[in-house]
């Protein structure tokens, strides 16, 4: 169900996002090529550059050149953790992103980005991903967050 892609983190590389603006988002912590990689289907060589506008996020890619609402971007860690602000966020991009039906949750590439991380991370850092899981667990159904959670058990 969960595929997992090699985002290859084990060499320093140089980041292709670029702030735009002096007023930064709050949700812009959340931004990672990682991210972008699996919400276009595309490989990292082929982004030139991610801009972070004040608003929204330019992604200028081979074969991409699209704007992105920053409510697009799951939480990582080694930021400030999601605030109940940005649960709602989420929620309501959710709700009128996809095809008017209404639906509370993540896209799925939400979960190959997060099986991803967990697979490239220390055991050491699997308790605070799992935290981090269990505090957004409304945007997943339950089969994929158990999925999400065997992943973590099994890692």
């Amino acid at each position: 169900m969960l595929s997992s892609l090699n985002f290859k983190k084990s060499f320093v590389r140089e980041s292709k996002i670029v702030h735009k603006s002096l007023n930064v988002h709050r949700l812009a912590r959340f931004v990672t090529e990682e991210a972008i990689c699996l919400m276009f289907d595309i490989e990292w060589e082929n982004i030139y550059t991610i801009q972070c506008w004040q608003y929204i996020v330019y992604v200028h890619a081979k074969g991409v050149s699209k704007f992105v609402s920053y409510a697009d971007f799951p939480p990582i860690l080694g930021v400030a953790p999601p605030s109940k602000v940005e649960f709602v966020k989420w929620r309501r991009r959710w709700r009128f992103q996809q095809d008017s039906t209404y639906n509370k949750q993540a896209p799925q590439w939400w979960a190959q980005f997060y099986a991803c991380e967990f697979h490239q991370t220390s055991k050491a850092m699997l308790c605070s991903w799992d935290k981090l899981l269990e505090s957004i667990e409304f945007a997943f159904n339950q089969s994929t967050l158990e999925s999400l959670r065997e992943l973590v058990v099994n890692h």
